[in-house]
């Protein structure tokens, strides 16, 4: 799939979400790129925003399939990944897949679910399969995550492992709409006359599959390969800075921004692109020491300075 033909498809699929979500440009576009780049997405905000039904939008308007696991703190891992069951009619016993057997998968409230369900989540984010006894059953493709997380609410909550945080390719918020995308908000719902929303599906499993491997064909200049190295190095010189992000956070920068140009039509990547996307795939990799981050300072911060710090490369 060339660039126009990215970018035409790329316009349908926010128009389709558009007809549920109100304003959030920027959330969508994050949402959008962060799928194309066959990442993980961790939205990070507070309840009523919208997460779920962002997550439904793109299921439908992608035409991939679609679940959703409500995480609680008695949730068990054959909840989510399927179990061994005897099947009397075979006197023998079958695998029943569970719910993470989808393509794109909303994990809400991700940090209610016990250590051992994030264990076998993250077999299934990092290594697309689940483990079931003794046997190996892989995942359908694409398989992808959006998890949504309350910051706010901690009582019951398990803290996600740094180890898992780190294979969201992208942290974002979805934020308030503003007063006139809250008022067009309550019109369209009396306009509706009932609460469902319908998303048309403008795309299928395959060529959403088309999309994603178009990403591999986004030329990026060494100097702007260097450019993300520079950045992600930078975090870990701040003395704000317990850990900074990793390679693997490189990596996902790399990723994303190949994915933002090729959805606005272009094959080539520029130094725009970097910084548009250095905050949400570099910020949660970053671990911030107990002093500043007492004193407010995020991980958010830390990438910003980051940013602030790197030499942009010139165009060539």
């Amino acid at each position: 799939m060339k660039g126009a033909d990215a970018q035409v498809l790329a316009e349908r699929l926010r128009a389709a979400v558009a007809t549920a979500i109100v304003g959030r440009d920027e959330a969508v576009d994050l949402v959008l790129t962060g799928l194309i780049a066959d990442g993980h997405l961790l939205i990070e905000d507070v309840p009523g925003l919208g997460k779920t039904l962002m997550a439904k939008s793109f299921a439908r308007a992608l035409g991939l399939g679609f679940q959703r696991i409500q995480f609680t703190a008695d949730l068990l891992p054959h909840d989510i990944t399927g179990a061994e069951m005897l099947d009397p009619t075979k006197s023998q016993f079958v695998f029943r897949p569970g719910p993470l057997f989808t393509n794109l998968l909303l994990a809400d409230e991700i940090n209610r679910a016990p250590p051992k369900v994030q264990s076998a989540l993250l077999e299934a984010m990092q290594e697309y399969q689940v483990t079931s006894e003794r046997s190996t059953y892989p995942l359908p493709r694409p398989f992808l995550v959006i998890a949504t997380e309350n910051p706010l609410e901690l009582e019951g909550t398990y803290p996600l492992p740094e180890a898992q945080v780190d294979r969201f390719l992208l942290r974002l918020r979805i934020g308030y709409p503003t007063l006139e995308e809250e008022r067009m908000i309550l019109e369209r719902r009396r306009s509706r006359k009932t609460e469902s929303i319908e998303v048309a599906p403008v795309s299928d499993a395959a060529t959403f599959g088309e999309l994603q491997r178009a990403v591999e064909e986004v030329e990026i200049d060494p100097s702007i390969a260097q450019y993300v190295v520079a950045i992600v190095r930078s975090t870990r010189d701040d003395p704000r800075c317990e850990v900074g992000a990793s390679p693997r956070g490189s990596l996902a920068l790399q990723k994303v921004a190949r994915a933002r140009a090729l959805v606005r039509g272009r094959d080539f990547v520029l130094p725009d692109d970097v910084k548009a996307l250095a905050v949400p795939a570099l910020a949660h990799r970053v671990i911030v020491k107990p002093e500043p981050w007492i004193r407010g300072v995020r991980g958010e911060a830390i990438v910003r300075a980051a940013l602030e710090r790197t030499i942009v490369p010139k165009a060539a």
